[in-house]
Parts: structure tokens; sequence; C-alpha cells
């Protein structure tokens, strides 16, 4: 599978589906990787173009030292589509993707279609949370915030009934290098884009669990508020990985938005 020099770095990435179709591109959560997706990838690839990556300092994308910043990540995911030669596609971003999502389509608005905001949120203070998360990781390694992140993205009753599916995102939250993590954690920390949302004009659909703790249907509520003529689905019982724990749910959601006339 390729890689792309974009924005001085190495994103890794996959394309699939149909190749005449409608260019979508999905991107992942922080401490994840692009197969976050896996369970709308037979939906998805029936009905479009799916690009998808690894967001910069996770999975097999490059892990490049320092802070990053949404706009770092951002031009990131617009030197992709630069590379692939996609001049305009839909938008599918979870929590930290849906971040990028929303920066994309403010400061690029010829580059998105419509656009996907899931599990996400245009403010993520206090940073004292990011500083004592950053603290962790960098003390612990992954290992010392794995139990925490499990029990926000996923309901009990979900870590109960699909032990295999949790076990997948388990090995994907310790797969992330620190550095990669530490540096997505500084991005969302300095990030407030709820003032610059109001500015988005692409048809956009806001998706999240009714149980999601960390990006909270109140946060995504605040930003159907902001995004003229958006709107919002809120999926049951499902915590922050809602594409996981109601994957058809989510699935016919995100189609049903992509494919209206």
């Amino acid at each position: 599978m390729p890689h792309a020099t974009v924005n001085g770095i190495r994103l890794f990435y996959r394309v699939s589906g149909k190749e005449d179709a409608p260019p979508l591109l999905l991107s992942n959560s922080l401490a994840s990787n692009m197969h976050m997706w896996d369970p709308q990838m037979e939906a998805f690839d029936r009905h479009f173009r799916v690009i998808r990556y690894d967001s910069r300092g996770h999975g097999q994308s490059q892990v490049p030292d320092g802070a990053y910043t949404i706009d770092m990540l951002t031009e990131d995911a617009v030197g992709l589509l630069d590379h692939l030669g996609i001049a305009r596609a839909h938008f599918c971003g979870l929590s930290k993707g849906g971040m990028v999502g929303q920066r994309l389509a403010t400061l690029h608005p010829e580059r998105v279609d419509r656009l996907v905001l899931a599990d996400t949120s245009a403010y993520m203070g206090p940073a004292d949370l990011w500083e004592g998360r950053i603290q962790i990781a960098e003390g612990q390694g992954m290992a010392g915030l794995v139990d925490s992140t499990i029990n926000r993205w996923f309901t009990a009753p979900f870590q109960a009934k699909d032990p295999g599916a949790v076990a997948k995102i388990r090995a994907m939250i310790l797969a992330t290098e620190v550095k990669g993590f530490v540096g997505c954690c500084r991005a969302i920390q300095a990030m407030d884009q709820r003032e610059t949302i109001a500015a988005i004009a692409a048809p956009t659909l806001i998706i999240v669990g009714a149980d999601d703790s960390g990006t909270t249907p109140d946060m995504a509520r605040d930003i159907q508020e902001r995004i003229p003529h958006s709107h919002l689905t809120i999926l049951p019982e499902a915590a922050h990985l809602s594409n996981i724990e109601q994957a058809a749910l989510f699935d016919n959601a995100v189609l049903e938005f992509l494919e209206a006339k």
C-alpha cells in the first residue's frame, strides 16, 4: 500500500471502492488508524471511491517531532487530495478527524463537497485535561491511557457484546507512538473553531453517539447551531466510536446524507 509525500511528511493511505464514483476522504480519530473505518468499508466501497489515510503521527504515517496543529493536519489532507489529483471530495472525520474536517471546510471550501462530522467538537478545553493525558503518555506509555480511553470510547454493554471489536481498537491505541499522540494532543489542546466554523458553506451532517462522554451530544448541538443549514443525528446506545457501536445506523445516516439530491 502506498505512501504519499505531502506537507513535508510521508502519509500512508489506501484507495478502494469504485474508481468512477464520487471520492470520499475518511479521517481517523486520535490514537487510532485508518482501520477504525473497517466497519464502514463494505457499504462505502459500493458507493464511493474511498480514500483512507493514517493521520500524521499515527499508524504507518510519519511521526514528526514536536507539537502539531489542526491547520497542519488539515494541510496534510489537502496534500493527499492533491497527490491523488482529486479537486473536490466528500469528507467524513471522527473526533480529531472531524476537527480536521471543520478546518478543511473553513479554509478550503472549494475542496469539500459534503461534510460529515462525527463525535467531534469545535473546542476541547480545558488545557489541563490534555496536559494530564500528555503526562501519562510520556510517563507510562499508551498503556497508561488505554483502559480509560476504551471506557470513554465504548459503552459497557458493547464491550461485553463484542470484545473482538474492542480488542482491535485497544491494539490500535497501544500501537500509537507516544510522540505522535502527544503531537496531536497539542493540536487539539490549542484548537478553538467555535467562531470560524460559521463560515462553512458545505452541506454538513453532524453525528454523535447518545452516550459519548468525550465529545458530547451538547458539543454536537453547539456545532450544529454554528454551521448554517447543518443537520444533527444522534445514534442511540453508542459512545465515542459510534461508527463501530452502531455501524449500520452510522452507515445509513452517512449514505443517505451524501447521496441526497
